[in-house]
């Protein structure tokens, strides 16, 4: 039973500004001025970026907005967060550690226990809740992330949406991920159609930047007094790497001398930038990755290709960013409005060793080898790819750290940080180099906007705000950063910082955790973590592991969980619960992947209501997915049609006779044989997988066709949703999106069989990438 607090969290927004009913806190009269001193904030998040990455930073990637609000203002180079994007957000918003928020992990699962729910307590206030009683007006752009994908329907709730969190108006998505030029796109509390198309020229980055130029220009227009918290957070560079093709070819010159000389060229420019110490050396090559120098001709070619994806992806968010900047410039705000620029966490390694053209298919244990990958190359970073580069890039772009996103040594924690304020800030590219941590800049935030942190938000009290404000850094080179301790851990990876020290444990899944093995760094003497002295100082080393205990039990770090396939796959199996039944009715909209029927790992009915015309009809009736994976049921010169597309191989089945004129019931069934234990699986193992995959087409209760399946869902369907009567973005099968149903269509019922057992694995594997 919720409480009465929760239930009206979740009431519906009114007024047109998103306030739920239980936001009884008073707001800011119009009428008065912008608090003393009180800047606008806008806050850019990238994704996935790695410490190295932006130029000011030591890359050859070409960023120069970024670069240019580096060179007047400050870069902090002991910025750390929290090695996963959920995670990370839930520390900007609320300043305290994401395990004490209940974001322990991911916003993909709910483990139950109070560090792992998934979402933001409302114990927790987040920044745009604090700051709008004082009279700022909240607006976030791109990601969020941080509550539950299967709370993200058309249903909600919405109490843990971006207005049901303090912010006025939204446009974005809500999942970790979304492809660049069909995104999964929300505006406010409403799923809605991309306003463009890949052969229209529309671009995620794009529109985000040009939603943000719109909401401040009209705040300008309307209520030119009142300060603005804008929230940016880029798709970019998160996989798909997706960019426009000339800037992709533009960096293939750039990276074929691979990743070994680009880690060596990248540390030769932050010694000469003062970004790290000058005796820092690189750390070998993280496990697994191979010398460039070894590989092959062709393996060399399709890196390169990726790593192009990845930079100019990069590149091109830079060139939408310049344009806000400039709109801030010639609208009169630049000089009030503070700039934060970061990353979420380190470089990723859900690209493997060997990156991917498009991923879908691996994940559903169909193998994408590097002769497929070179017959692609020329689709890399275009609609229908999920490309995502492999490790040794992914190295390269945390440089000079160790290891990368989802671990707590340095290379998934450590970031760039960059804040501009013409203002507040007279330090002109200077460096600020004391350990700080992602919870900290909301203290910061507050200190600099003059606002006490509140006591109750919408009448829930807080939990005390546990970040240290940086404020004195803006002005004092000199002054500390964080100088209480700070605890890590992801997936049962741990580490603690207190006062110059870091002691770091990478965990093998499935380990004892007293088997792992402790190591301790003085991060003041040693950026890249070279010099383990574990063995030389034990005393040091055990004080900092008792912290550990100490800080994780007061952060709800604990149990520590490191099961992970496990945990996805039973978050999976427990959100649709003993539901078997859907039915979509005509008039329905889009329907996000996790709220829609889980067709993974079983047998399945799909029975599609319609009238057709004399002159017969065309169309879908019903598509999940995108062109990299996912079904659809459609009819085309006068057949109807089930595609099974599974990484890109499409499985289709045509039925024998056309589909009659009149009322009609048009049905697909897909049945699944006996389980069997599949061979080995490169990046899986031994898998429980059917015997057989039968898909037939039904007309009115009569079969019209019949074939086997060689793949199905094991894993994962799409990460893009559903629609009823149309495909509306990139489309599932041979068709031109939307491809509407041109018939009547009343409804759509799904009719589900018990569910095999799940591939947790693959399950983890898909989901991390998607993080």
């Amino acid at each position: 039973m919720s409480t009465p607090h929760e239930s009206a969290a979740a009431g519906v927004a009114h007024r047109g500004v998103g306030r739920t009913l239980a936001d009884s806190t008073p707001h800011w009269p119009a009428a008065l001025k912008r608090p003393a001193g009180a800047p606008n904030i806008l806050l850019v998040l990238f994704d996935d970026v790695g410490f190295s990455d932006f130029g000011c930073y030591g890359s050859s990637i070409r960023t120069p907005a970024i670069d240019a609000l580096a060179a007047r203002g400050l870069r902090y180079t002991g910025f750390h967060t929290t090695a996963m994007c959920s995670t990370t957000r839930a520390a900007l918003l609320t300043g305290r550690n994401h395990h004490a928020v209940g974001v322990g992990c991911l916003a993909n699962f709910d483990s139950g226990f109070p560090g792992y729910r998934g979402k933001i307590s409302h114990s927790a206030g987040t920044l745009a809740e604090m700051l709008r009683p004082h009279g700022w007006r909240n607006y976030m752009v791109g990601k969020w992330h941080v509550v539950p994908l299967t709370q993200s329907g058309p249903a909600g709730p919405f109490d843990g949406w971006p207005l049901g969190r303090g912010f006025d108006r939204y446009y974005g998505f809500m999942d970790a991920e979304t492809d660049q030029y069909a995104p999964e796109l929300v505006r406010d509390n409403t799923h809605i159609d991309p306003p463009g198309t890949f052969e229209s020229s529309y671009h995620l980055s794009v529109d985000l930047v040009d939603q943000s130029i719109r909401m401040l220009a009209e705040h300008q227009a309307d209520d030119p007094e009142a300060p603005w918290l804008l929230w940016l957070a880029f798709g970019a560079c998160h996989a798909p790497h997706q960019a426009p093709r000339d800037l992709i070819l533009g960096y293939d010159a750039q990276f074929a001398h691979g990743w070994d000389v680009e880690r060596a060229e990248r540390l030769a420019r932050q010694k000469a930038l003062g970004l790290v110490p000058a005796d820092t050396a690189l750390p070998p090559r993280n496990d697994g990755v191979a010398a460039w120098a070894t590989l092959g001709a062709d393996e060399k070619r399709v890196f390169t290709r990726l790593q192009s994806a990845y930079a100019a992806m990069l590149t091109h968010a830079d060139q939408q960013l310049a344009r806000l900047l400039q709109f801030l410039e010639s609208s009169g705000m630049a000089d009030d409005t503070l700039v934060l620029v970061l990353s979420d966490n380190g470089a990723s390694q859900e690209g493997g060793v060997a990156g991917f053209v498009n991923a879908m298919g691996p994940y559903n244990l169909r193998r994408e080898d590097m002769a497929e990958k070179l017959a692609r190359i020329e689709d890399i970073g275009g609609p229908g790819t999920h490309t995502n580069f492999p490790h040794g890039w992914a190295m390269a772009a945390n440089t000079p750290l160790k290891r990368y996103k989802q671990n707590t040594h340095g290379g998934g924690i450590r970031d760039p940080l960059v804040l501009a304020w013409p203002k507040g800030i007279a330090a002109r590219g200077e460096l600020r180099r004391g350990f700080c941590h992602a919870r900290d800049l909301l203290p910061t935030l507050l200190d600099i906007c003059h606002v006490t942190a509140p006591e109750t938000v919408a009448g829930v009290p807080q939990q005390p705000i546990t970040g240290q404000s940086l404020h004195a850094t803006l002005a004092d080179p000199q002054a500390p950063g964080r100088t209480e301790p700070q605890v890590f851990e992801m997936f049962g990876h741990r580490g603690l910082w207190s006062d110059g020290w870091k002691a770091v444990a990478y965990h093998a899944p499935g380990t004892p955790f007293e088997a792992d093995r402790w190591e301790l760094y003085h991060l003041e003497q040693d950026f890249a973590e070279n010099h383990d002295l574990a063995a030389a100082e034990p005393e040091r080393l055990a004080q900092l592991k008792a912290l550990w205990w100490r800080e994780a039990e007061a952060n709800q770090v604990l149990p520590l969980d490191d099961r992970f396939g496990a945990r996805f796959a039973e978050n999976a199996q427990r959100a649709q619960g003993d539901r078997t039944r859907f039915v979509f009715h005509a008039g329905m909209g889009h329907l996000p992947s996790d709220v829609a029927p889980d067709l993974r790992s079983r047998s399945y009915r799909i029975e599609a209501d319609v009238q057709i015309p004399p002159d017969g009809a065309e169309g879908v009736l019903l598509a999940h997915g995108d062109a990299t994976s996912g079904y659809s049921l459609y009819l085309q010169d006068g057949y109807l049609l089930h595609d099974l597309n599974v990484g890109g191989v499409h499985q289709l089945l045509r039925s024998d006779t056309p589909v009659p004129a009149g009322r009609r019931r048009l049905a697909l069934r897909m049945q699944l044989g006996p389980l069997k234990l599949s061979p080995p699986i490169p990046g899986h193992g031994q898998v429980v997988v059917p015997e057989s995959r039968q898909a037939s087409l039904w007309i009115d209760g009569a079969c019209v066709g019949q074939a086997p399946c060689r793949f199905g869902f094991t894993t994962l369907i799409s990460w893009s949703g559903l629609d009823l009567g149309r495909d509306r973005g990139s489309p599932v099968s041979h068709y031109a999106a939307p491809f509407a149903f041109t018939g009547t269509l009343r409804s759509v019922t799904v009719e589900l069989e018990k569910q095999q057992p799940l591939d947790g694995h693959g399950i983890g594997q898909a989901e991390m990438a998607r993080q």
